[in-house]
């Protein structure tokens, strides 16, 4: 399928896959705050809807980011684009947690950890294959 893209390997199509659903969910973020109140839990924390379509916005960009990194998987300046955007969210995540506190450890914040680690991990390890 030509809407697919071309080349070999898995990680453009997680790409792909993540930047859909995060689509998806900065779309939620401007509907709703309840997603975002999942994340950002802490006891004393307030999610308003600016916070959450902040963060929706945020998402929004880096999907696309993440969009064309994977039809673009060879080019070493959009793979590294999207390499920062999961740098970006593994530490704004990691912070929010243990050192502002507004996040707890939990269902709301597992997922965007294991992902954006994860993503790393995987973008850092198949550095070579994709760029030459």
């Amino acid at each position: 399928m030509a809407y697919l893209p071309q080349n070999q390997g898995l990680l453009q199509y997680w790409l792909l896959l993540l930047s859909i659903v995060s689509i998806g969910n900065s779309v939620q973020s401007y509907l709703t705050t309840s997603y975002t109140r999942r994340v950002y839990s802490a006891p004393d924390t307030t999610v308003t809807p600016l916070h959450a379509r902040t963060f929706g916005t945020y998402t929004a960009l880096a999907s696309i980011i993440r969009l064309y990194a994977a039809y673009n998987i060879t080019d070493p300046v959009v793979y590294q684009l999207a390499l920062w955007t999961y740098i970006v969210a593994l530490g704004h995540f990691y912070s929010e947690w243990l050192v502002f506190r507004t996040a707890r450890f939990g269902e709301g914040l597992v997922g965007p950890l294991v992902i954006s680690m994860g993503s790393v991990v995987w973008m850092l390890v198949q550095w070579g294959k994709y760029i030459r």
